[in-house]
């Protein structure tokens, strides 16, 4: 990294960013309150007041948004007339899904082989630790040059848009000149990305009965019709041979024409097992930032252990949709349940239900908010051009943002890149990426308010 005051402060700032990212990563913060304590969320809520107040932000606020989560909110003035930026993370995290599969415990952050692992590390309660780094090397090395609001949401891995309704009630409060989303990645360690296109995202739970009560399947089998059975057949007509997503009426032929992913190291970055094809047609980037994407995220059904000889009453699924740019999510929900619907055979009873959804996006990159940034990230990257790449996931805070503030310019980075493995067992982040990032940061608002 080219050594300049910023970069000097962030790298002495970097064993505080270590202690706090370990109070963070401490919170179980998961949004789902029939899994987790309410209070750890509400724990790192305040954390992150507190540490907003800390900095000198003025308004701090816990919000009450109406999905029953908090959103933290706080302002930090700037020198008069000076641009605003709003700069967003999340504190919630995903569950840990299987304990045992993680090295180390998931909610304690331990340094290994150079990175630092724990749930939320790198999505997103790092990103937050970004955005306080770049703030402070700024004050350190003559003041911060814009007008700054912070928001960090309280739910968004869950999707249930509590942030987006209470943006949509109180449009004043986040309205900004450029909107600094810190919830996405580099393409890979060492590479600056932006990212430019976001697949939205729906959630519809799927359930099947055709019996009024299991039956012993040797008297009844065979004849009687197996909730678990019609699951399993709608489920699979939602794919084609080759693993494409088919949902009747989506089209899923779009191509991605920026930075391209090599298959061989999607391979690796995937741990796909040997032998063990990929899905779909197309390039990997066609597949993963362009088109649609269906999943099973769960199936309630017996577990094997314990499992009687029953034919199934009913049985039930949780299917994700992922919905590629230029598809409203609305309609692509639309068509996604008539979908099943039209799928479930032998007249089996079907019930869904949408328990989440977000709008796809793609950003203006010919802004003067992305000169600033490919200026910034190229000297904290040692002269590297930044690169523009696609997102599979989803952050639908961010076509909320788009709609409420047309003008305002909208750039995603952050430190979930391929290794920190996001969402899976041993999720980590690389502490040269959140110390580069930071202080690509703190130079796009130096550039910025420059413009």
């Amino acid at each position: 990294m080219s050594s300049n005051p910023v970069a000097e402060t962030v790298a002495s700032l970097m064993p505080r960013a270590k202690a706090e990212l370990t109070e963070l990563v401490a919170f179980k913060s998961v949004a789902d309150f029939d899994q987790f304590p309410r209070s750890e969320s509400e724990g790192a809520a305040n954390w992150v007041a507190e540490a907003l107040r800390a900095e000198g932000f003025q308004d701090v606020a816990l919000l009450d948004t109406p999905d029953g989560t908090q959103s933290v909110y706080g302002s930090l003035p700037g020198p008069e007339g000076a641009k605003t930026v709003l700069l967003y993370a999340h504190y919630d995290v995903q569950p840990p899904l299987d304990e045992a599969g993680w090295a180390t415990p998931p909610f304690e952050l331990t340094e290994r082989d150079g990175r630092w692992y724990g749930r939320g590390s790198a999505d997103c309660k790092g990103g937050l630790v970004m955005h306080l780094l770049a703030l402070r090397a700024l004050k350190a090395d003559g003041g911060v040059p814009v007008n700054v609001k912070v928001i960090v949401e309280g739910s968004e891995e869950q999707g249930t848009g509590g942030l987006e309704r209470y943006a949509e009630e109180h449009p004043e409060l986040l309205a900004a000149d450029t909107i600094v989303i810190g919830d996405a990645g580099n393409f890979r360690v060492g590479v600056p990305t932006v990212t430019t296109a976001l697949r939205g995202m729906t959630l519809v739970r799927v359930r099947v009965d055709t019996l009024e009560g299991n039956l012993h399947s040797g008297q009844f089998g065979g004849a009687a019709p197996d909730a678990l059975g019609a699951l399993i057949r709608v489920l699979d007509s939602l794919r084609a041979e080759d693993g494409s997503t088919t949902v009747d009426g989506l089209t899923g032929t779009s191509r991605w024409d920026g930075l391209q992913y090599d298959e061989a190291q999607f391979r690796k970055d995937a741990k796909v097992l040997d032998g063990v094809e990929l899905i779909g047609s197309g390039t990997v980037a066609d597949r993963i930032w362009a088109r649609p994407a269906v999943t099973v995220l769960g199936i309630d059904c017996p577990p094997v252990v314990g499992a009687t000889p029953s034919v199934q009453a009913g049985a039930r699924a949780l299917v994700s949709l992922r919905v590629p740019p230029g598809v409203d999510t609305v309609e692509a929900t639309k068509l996604l349940q008539a979908h099943l619907e039209a799928h479930t055979p032998w007249g089996a009873r079907v019930q869904l239900e949408q328990i989440g959804q977000g709008q796809p996006f793609r950003a203006d990159t010919t802004s003067p908010a992305y000169a600033a940034m490919a200026r910034a990230m190229s000297d904290a990257y040692d002269g590297a051009e930044m690169q523009y790449a696609g997102q599979g996931g989803s952050i639908p805070l961010c076509n909320t943002l788009a709609s409420l503030y047309p003008q305002a310019e909208i750039l995603l980075i952050g430190l979930s890149e391929p290794e920190a493995q996001i969402h899976a067992v041993n999720e980590s982040v690389s502490p040269e990426e959140l110390e580069r990032l930071s202080v690509a940061e703190a130079l796009f608002l130096r550039n910025y308010a420059a413009n």
